[in-house]
């Protein structure tokens, strides 16, 4: 490091977790690149962002509970997460700030490489805050679901959520409801692919579990966004029940992979990266 290094960080509340310093780290190291990234639990966001264009950070990634909040403080942001309505990443050009999100295009890649069909599925995506818009938008605008259920616990996001979707005209239906056992066995009997993207088994609570075991049926894919644990119980439940299950490894990754591509402009070593996931989840 020297007064030429370029900083990057993630931003997130709890961030105590967090593998991302540990896999750009690796990348930038194995590139020879002068960067270097650390990670910041941030409570107050506008403070924060200030902080980030008085300090000439370079990239930040912006993750729980921040994706959506931060869209206030920038200066501007890519098409794809203005409509979202999402951001998980930051570019500082001369300090100017403009947002993008790589959550959902991760998603949809992860998706595909496991060999799982969107179109013509039904859908239900637990949770309704940035990263459920980011997968949700890119979904529809991408393939060709036949259905989108949002389930969640704030009545206000869920309804913004599911309007927002509505109003793309890119699908015949899309509907919200609160999650409580109940309401969560009846959806899960009309869908194909659950997706999970609330806070629900991260680490340190990782005996927690957003869906009973008993709900889940060998028919269901189950793809879980979160990435510490690399298997959540969520998971392993799945895995055990026979559903054709997606972990958030993989969309942790490529996420990162386009991250790193922006603020850098050069390739990301995903091989590298991922290694580096590993090793450190071990560690941990």
């Amino acid at each position: 490091m020297d007064a030429k290094t370029q900083l990057c960080a993630v931003i997130g509340n709890p961030i105590e977790h967090s593998l991302s310093p540990a896999i750009h780290n690796a990348a930038f190291d194995h590139l020879g690149l002068n960067y270097v990234y650390v990670a910041f639990r941030v409570r107050d966001v506008s403070s924060a962002i200030a902080g980030i264009r008085g300090l000439g950070i370079k990239g930040i990634s912006v993750t729980i509970p921040h994706k959506v909040e931060v869209i206030k403080y920038v200066d501007e942001i890519d098409e794809v997460a203005d409509r979202i309505g999402s951001v998980n990443t930051i570019v500082n050009e001369k300090r100017n700030l403009k947002g993008y999100t790589t959550d959902g295009t991760a998603a949809v890649r992860s998706l595909r490489e496991k060999g799982v069909d969107i179109n013509g599925k039904r859908i239900l995506i637990l949770g309704s805050g940035g990263a459920a818009r980011a997968i949700a938008f890119t979904l529809i605008m991408k393939k060709r679901p036949a259905s989108v259920v949002i389930g969640g616990i704030i009545q206000k996001e869920i309804d913004r959520l599911v309007q927002d979707i509505s109003s793309t005209k890119k699908i015949s239906q899309a509907k919200g409801f609160i999650v409580n056992e109940k309401s969560l066995e009846k959806r899960l009997q009309d869908v194909d692919i659950l997706i999970q993207c609330t806070p629900v088994g991260m680490h340190p609570k990782t005996d927690n579990t957003p869906v009973p075991k008993r709900l889940l049926r060998s028919s269901l894919t189950v793809f879980d966004i979160i990435y510490n644990p690399i298997k959540t119980r969520l998971i392993r439940d799945a895995e055990e029940t026979g559903c054709v299950v997606v972990s958030g490894i993989d969309m942790f990754i490529y996420q990162a992979a386009l991250q790193f591509e922006l603020w850098t402009g050069k390739p990301a070593p995903i091989k590298v990266m991922k290694e580096a996931l590993f090793v450190k989840s071990r560690l941990n």
